[in-house]
């Protein structure tokens, strides 16, 4: 069972953040030890590795693909390591021609730009990496996971919503204390516009570590979101981002709907959206994660209904200062 990301985290410090505050003591300072266990093993390529301080909806995936294109672009050979969330594989395994049941989603779209590994064990997962050819190693995730030493980690967060109200899961969205993460954080990418992460980005810059801004763009022209009535449909951390983002790039927005992270549409869920859709007589919207765990095994299903007639919004993530991104991951590349 899959759970929504709770909007209150997204707000002022309530009564159920304040109850809940004691148990997130705990998991906070659990979850500090656990960041510093042990030594971490060094793995024989550099490790990039591409984070975030809280759960979920921060923009990993989108920023580790567009990571990737740069290190290509500087004549890298980058192979992704990840652990295949919401997949039945353990791994190490690298993916071709895999589901998202097996490997998960967001695999599926680092796939298509560089080969790309799923390993629940991340130091296996980086052993098996080192039997290719890939010269370095994208993270998609892990920045908490202690087990593989980090040449560099990125922390990505969202300027519009920035770390909620700041306080450890489950009172609020961070995975960890604050202070601990910082302290292992190498550098920040602030993606879009808002005042959220005005004190995050100070305590950075006062820590002498780099700050990077980026913004979310279409991976191609958009227009066609305003052909018809646009029905959009998403399982993800923060849907009504999501939302936002087509309705900011020309949707007529006539209904939305947000499900849970990584969730798997039912073929009641795929019915009603294929029934509203024909009754509106709009086009389905989702997201490329959504589209590409729709399956379509069974041609006779809803579910391959949905995917045959929905259309995924493609997005890039695109650097403010793609140069000072490049001396950071050359000098990251050379450890």
């Amino acid at each position: 069972m899959r759970l929504k990301t709770p909007s209150w985290w997204y707000r002022k410090k309530g009564l159920l953040a304040f109850t809940l505050s004691p148990l997130a003591a705990l998991y906070g300072t659990v979850a500090a030890k656990r960041m510093t266990k042990g030594d971490a093993y060094r793995a024989s390529r550099p490790v990039i590795c591409i984070g975030n301080f809280t759960a979920g909806g921060g923009g990993k995936t989108p920023t580790a693909i567009a990571i990737a294109k740069v290190l290509k672009a500087m004549g890298k050979n980058p192979a992704f390591l990840t652990r295949g969330y919401g997949g039945s594989a353990k791994g190490p395994l690298e993916v071709k021609d895999q589901d998202a049941d097996e490997v998960g989603d967001e695999p599926l779209l680092l796939a298509a730009v560089a080969p790309t590994f799923v390993s629940a064990d991340r130091v296996a997962g980086a052993k098996a990496i080192a039997n290719t050819d890939a010269d370095v190693i994208v993270m998609d995730d892990g920045f908490q996971n202690p087990s593989l030493a980090k040449d560099f980690s990125l922390i990505v967060v969202d300027a519009a919503s920035g770390l909620g109200n700041g306080l450890v899961m489950p009172a609020g969205p961070l995975r960890a204390p604050l202070k601990a993460q910082i302290a292992r954080a190498d550098g920040l990418l602030v993606i879009g516009e808002g005042k959220k992460t005005a004190s995050l980005i100070a305590t950075f810059e006062s820590a002498g570590k780099p700050v990077l801004k980026a913004k979310i763009e279409p991976n191609y022209d958009p227009r066609w979101l305003g052909v018809m009535p646009v029905i959009g449909f998403a399982g993800i951390a923060r849907p009504s981002k999501f939302f936002t983002t087509l309705k900011s790039n020309g949707a007529g927005l006539i209904a939305s709907h947000g499900f849970p992270d990584h969730h798997r549409f039912t073929e009641r869920q795929a019915r009603a959206l294929l029934k509203e859709a024909d009754t509106q007589k709009a086009m389905l919207v989702t997201t490329e994660k959504d589209w590409a765990r729709l399956s379509d095994d069974d041609e006779e299903s809803a579910a391959a209904e949905l995917k045959q007639r929905s259309a995924p919004f493609p997005i890039m993530v695109t650097f403010e200062d793609e140069e000072s991104l490049k001396e950071l991951l050359s000098a990251a590349a050379k450890r």
